[in-house]
């Protein structure tokens, strides 16, 4: 099996990932650019030891990052944990997707890992939703070409931006209140944040659908997607947590 970490801007998401792309362990460190390649490979080794998960048993490596300072940083940890060199999700690397944007390698390699796994993993047309602390959505049409997307602040990201700036609003916890009409103001900002999001996704979607003139398979993946997606009118969204750890899986396998 291979180690597939994705460096977000929040925290970092390393899993265990076998020939069949099927995550067979799972944990998160938060993303700290101060921290040195010897502390992370601390961490690593912590949570190979919680997971009893011998290390020689990974034979790979492969990291997509969005936090250009961290990578090597991570890239060294991982030499120190397995000795092993791991690859990077740069411009160049070998995708099976082609890209039909202004400026090809300017999109995340997130977005290019993701959409990765679903041309190989799902039908097309399909619209990818990533829910991290930005919130992110990629396009990819029938015949497997990224067509680009929008981004838009994640929904944390807009609650730290109300609380901040207001001098009564309360920090809040993500779930959504029993009413979509708020009686409080807790009650107000949840719904807010859950049903004012859920509704951006589907209202999304949908003009999505009429601009492509078809209808799209729709996959929703990113930490806060569960907390989302439930209560959006669609009921065909798929989630998948795990899209970006097959994506690199399937990025290994391409690359090697």
């Amino acid at each position: 099996m291979i180690l597939a970490i994705d460096i977000g801007n929040t925290n970092i998401v390393m899993g265990c990932v076998d020939k069949s792309c099927r995550v067979t362990s799972l944990f998160r460190i938060k993303t700290d650019i101060s921290r040195t390649a010897w502390q992370y490979a601390a961490e690593m080794y912590g949570m190979l030891n919680i997971f009893s998960i011998d290390k020689k048993s990974v034979d790979g490596c492969i990291i997509s990052s969005v936090v250009p300072p961290l990578t090597l940083s991570i890239k060294q940890a991982v030499s120190i944990v397995f000795q092993l060199e791991a690859k990077v999700v740069v411009p160049g690397i070998k995708t099976g997707l082609n890209i039909l944007i202004d400026n090809p390698a300017s999109v995340g390699s997130d977005m290019v890992v993701d959409a990765v796994a679903v041309i190989n993993q799902y039908s097309v047309p399909a619209v990818i939703i990533d829910t991290g602390t930005a919130t992110t959505f990629s396009v990819v049409d029938r015949n497997k070409n990224y067509l680009g997307g929008l981004i838009m602040p994640g929904v944390m990201i807009s609650q730290e931006a109300l609380t901040s700036r207001t001098s009564q609003l309360p920090k809040i916890s993500l779930e959504a209140p029993q009413k979509v009409i708020g009686k409080n103001t807790v009650d107000c900002m949840k719904s807010g944040a859950v049903y004012g999001n859920a509704a951006m996704i589907d209202g999304t979607v949908d003009r999505i659908e009429n601009e492509l003139g078809e209808k799209v398979t729709v996959i929703a993946t990113g930490g806060l997607a569960q907390s989302i997606v439930p209560f959006c009118k669609r009921e065909d969204i798929i989630l998948d947590n795990d899209l970006l750890l097959k994506g690199l899986r399937i990025l290994y396998d391409k690359n090697t």
